[in-house]
């Protein structure tokens, strides 16, 4: 996707094809810098700060701080080491778990001298697997999105929206819900998205909207609280978000107040699709209901950061210092109130049936004997 007409990775290696180059998303929208990732620990770091998020990306950064450990010391115990560190980074994204056993799975069998050669080739190849997949999610978007055009009148604008941030920053490249629409506008097709904010971190607000406006798709942001207003009153065709795993039976787990996006989407008869790449499916898990839901610090919530007139960035407090803050940072969509899940494969049902339609090597294998 393109910065400033140059097009720009999330993540990448420097010239010395050793250190891993990351965007710390925490200083956007007012500031673009890079960071650079060297060790086990500053991948670990990138990763629990936020400074990389997104189930897609927190995985490709896994893989990369894999590869520094084994840059370090390619011995059994920091293969070991890596893997218990990076995993505890943060809960809820699968494709962090996934990420993490393909690079042991690789490197295990290997001696020590094949493993930092081997977890650099990986690593890269998981990136750019998860450029091609999320470019497939967005072909497969855009049908829907071409679909609904048709029964428009000529030229009239889509109107979609999203929550959080599923774009190219979420991901390597692309990104999953806005694939689609970054495909719609490079089409010529008209199209806006509604961008909610997504209190407490502002993802909406702060990644989603500034990725889009650098790619000059038109956006308008809006307070949490408004999606439902604009669902009844008919400003929204469908609805596209992300996910950070999906259970086997379609239930979705993405960032909190997705769930109420998807009430208010049933309820208006408005389409509310889930975009999301094969290793974000955890097969697992026969429901959502198990799905851990990190609870993250309440300072999230309790305190704002923003540029002020004189163009420095403050923090502020919102509430009474001595309030006491939940910030869980999940919820789980019920698959009963999703209309459709588009992946790399294609566009299905969100229940096992579905899943299984398009995943068939997935399905449990049954033994048969001869009589």
């Amino acid at each position: 996707m393109r910065v400033g007409g140059i097009a720009y990775r999330s993540i990448w290696l420097s010239d010395d094809s050793v250190r891993v180059q990351v965007i710390d998303q925490t200083l956007l929208p007012h500031r673009l810098a890079v960071r650079s990732l060297v060790t086990l620990a500053d991948a670990e770091h990138a990763i629990n700060t936020m400074m990389v998020r997104g189930a897609p990306l927190i995985g490709a950064t896994a893989a990369y701080g894999m590869a520094l450990a084994m840059a370090t010391d390619p011995a059994d115990s920091m293969l070991e080491k890596a893997h218990r560190c990076l995993l505890t980074a943060r809960p809820t994204a699968v494709n962090l778990r996934w990420a993490l056993d393909e690079m042991t799975s690789k490197l295990q069998p290997l001696t020590p001298l094949h493993r930092k050669q081997a977890a650099y080739q990986r690593a890269a190849e998981i990136c750019n697997d998860d450029i091609a997949l999320n470019r497939a999610i967005g072909e497969f978007g855009l049908t829907l999105i071409q679909a609904i055009a048709a029964k428009k009148t000529a030229n009239a604008t889509i109107n979609v929206m999203t929550h959080c941030n599923a774009g190219w920053l979420a991901t390597v490249d692309w990104g999953t819900a806005l694939a689609p629409v970054y495909l719609a506008h490079d089409s010529g097709i008209p199209i806006h998205v509604w961008v909610s904010e997504t209190r407490p971190r502002n993802q909406g607000a702060a990644l989603t909207a500034w990725e889009l406006g650098q790619h000059g798709v038109a956006h308008t942001v809006l307070v949490d609280n408004a999606a439902g207003h604009l669902l009844r009153n008919g400003d929204v065709d469908l609805v596209i978000v992300g996910s950070d795993r999906t259970a086997a039976n379609g239930d979705v787990c993405n960032k909190i107040g997705t769930y109420l996006k998807a009430l208010a989407a049933r309820d208006n008869d408005v389409p509310f699709y889930v975009a999301l790449p094969g290793p974000t499916i955890d097969w697992t898990l026969t429901d959502g209901t198990s799905i851990p839901i990190e609870e993250r610090s309440g300072i999230e919530v309790s305190q704002i950061s923003g540029r002020n007139k004189h163009h420095g960035i403050n923090s502020v407090m919102l509430t009474p210092q001595a309030s006491a803050v939940a910030n869980p940072g999940f919820d789980v969509t019920p698959a009963r109130l999703v209309t459709g899940l588009i992946t790399e494969r294609g566009v299905c049902a969100a229940s096992k049936e579905g899943l299984l339609g398009l995943y068939p090597e997935r399905a449990p294998r049954v033994l048969r004997y001869k009589q």
